[in-house]
Order: C-alpha cells, then structure tokens, then sequence
C-alpha cells in the first residue's frame, strides 16, 4: 500500500471513538478497533472497523496527558464511569479514546531499516489520541468490519 493510499485510508478515523488498541493475541500484529459512526439521518448504522496493522515491528505507546492531571486521575474510581460522577481527574472508565490526528510518517529510519532487511515495504504511522500517543511500523493493513455483537 502506498503512502498516499494509507494516508487516505487513515484520515477516516480522524476525531472517531479508539474502543481498543494492543498486539494480537499471537503478538505479531498490532490492532487498532475504532467505533465509526454516521449522521443518524443517512441511514448508515454504526459498526466497529478492525484496523489489523500487519508485521507490526515496532509499538509504542505513550500517555498525551500532562502529569498534573495524571496526579488527579490516580483516584481508582475513576477507572469506573458510575463511580467517577462530581471526581476532578481524567474519567478512564470511559472506555475509549477520540482520535485527534492520524498521519504517516513519510520518512522513518525504522521503517526503512526493516523495509531493507525484510526486502518488502514498511511504514510508520503515529496516532493522536486525547489520552495516549501510538507510533507504529507496519508492513500492511487490513480492514475489517467486526460483528455487532463485538465486545472486547
């Protein structure tokens, strides 16, 4: 896939709902579950996309909060949405993220290096969200539509 491909591809999840980021569970592909959602007008019902990011060499995942609201969002009710109600703090049992920005990163030393030793093309995407920070290198990605009784 192109850079110009993906990077269209990508721009679709831009301010929508990340329900669940992490490895697979045979830890070589990374997966990104993003809730989409449409006008209720059009008719089109909402549905979780699998974002499957193939060959996944590098994940990295860092907190976007500033350490001050960190020191407020110690609180463990917090992790819970029902027992967070009138707390200060950043409210994790929300159970997802927006994402603010998504874009690919056209030059990576990373990606090139592996693209070099593996002999097929690699890619690095770094992915804003309200809460965390995700930078991956990735050969490919699948798109897939989940049940709609997914539930991770």
């Amino acid at each position: 896939m192109d850079i110009t491909a993906l990077s269209e591809v990508l721009d679709q999840i831009e301010d929508r709902a990340l329900v669940h980021h992490g490895y697979t569970d045979y830890m070589r592909d990374y997966e990104v579950v993003v809730h989409m959602t449409a006008d209720p007008r059009t008719g089109i019902p909402p549905a979780h996309l699998r974002y499957l990011f193939r060959y996944c060499v590098e994940a990295r995942c860092e907190t976007s909060l500033e350490p001050w609201l960190w020191k407020e969002s110690l609180d463990d009710r917090l992790i819970d949405h029902g027992t967070a109600e009138g707390l200060d703090g950043y409210v994790w049992g929300v159970k997802w993220q927006n994402v603010e920005r998504i874009r690919v990163l056209p030059t990576s030393d990373t990606a090139h290096r592996w693209a070099r030793e593996l002999g097929i093309d690699f890619h690095a995407v770094r992915i804003e969200l309200n809460a965390h920070d995700l930078s991956l290198v990735f050969s490919d990605l699948e798109i897939t539509e989940l049940p709609g009784d997914w539930e991770k």
